[in-house]
C-alpha cells in the first residue's frame, strides 16, 4: 500500500516518499540524506574552524531566487506543525494563557492567531 506525502525534509524539502528515512523532531524534519551530508561537514571539519557553516551570504540573485519557493515550502510546513502542536496542547487541556507563555505571547495573542485553527 503507497502512503502519501506526510511531510517533507526541512532542508532539501524532499517529501518522505522520495527518501528513505525522515527523522521528526518538535516541528521540523530531517531526511537521512541531509543527515549523511552533515556528518560529513562535521567529520571534514578542522578541529579550529567555525562550528555553524556558512551557507553563503554573496550570492547571486538568480540563486537566492531559487530558493524562495523551497524556504517559503519549509516554513509553510513548520507553520502547520506549530498549529497541530497547539491544537494538541489544547486537546490535553492547555489554556490559552499557558499556550501564549509557551510562546513568548500574551493568551490574547494565542488565541487570534491559533483558535481557528482545525
Amino acid at each position: 500500500m503507497a502512503t502519501g506525502v506526510i511531510a517533507r525534509c526541512s532542508f532539501c524539502a524532499k517529501p518522505n516518499t522520495e527518501v528513505e528515512t525522515l527523522v521528526g523532531g518538535p516541528g521540523v524534519f530531517i531526511c537521512d540524506g541531509c543527515v549523511q551530508l552533515c556528518v560529513s561537514v562535521i567529520e571534514g571539519q578542522p578541529a579550529d574552524a567555525p562550528h555553524i557553516a556558512p551557507w553563503g551570504h554573496d550570492l547571486p540573485l538568480e540563486h537566492v531566487l531559487q530558493n524562495l519557493r523551497p524556504i517559503a515550502a519549509a516554513t509553510a510546513q513548520v507553520q502547520e506543525n506549530l498549529a497541530a502542536w497547539v491544537g494538541k496542547a489544547r486537546e490535553l487541556g492547555g489554556t490559552w494563557s499557558q499556550i501564549g507563555e509557551a510562546l513568548g505571547m500574551t493568551r490574547q495573542s494565542a488565541w487570534e492567531r491559533f483558535s481557528n485553527e482545525p
